[in-house]
């Protein structure tokens, strides 16, 4: 589950995409992406459909959200573009 903006910025870093692509892909504005990211290690402030959608962007290019006891995140394999 995503969970913290320095988890968002790091799935990002991993597939090597830009927050403009991100706001597209899950179909909220890019401001909304700097938001989250700017919340740095503490839990993401927003609405949960945001976040959500955010969650399953980034999911379909191949990250998997982990939280055991620390929020990360890790590349999986690419499952769709």
């Amino acid at each position: 589950m995503l969970t913290t903006g320095n988890q968002l910025k790091a799935a990002r870093a991993l597939v090597g995409i830009e927050q403009i692509e991100v706001a597209g892909a899950a179909g909220v504005h890019v401001n909304t992406i700097r938001a989250m990211e700017a919340s740095g290690g503490m839990p993401i402030a927003g609405r949960a459909q945001n976040v959500q959608a955010v969650q399953r962007a980034l999911e379909s290019r191949g990250i998997q959200f982990l939280n055991h006891g620390q929020p990360g995140v890790r590349l999986v394999g690419k499952k769709e573009a």
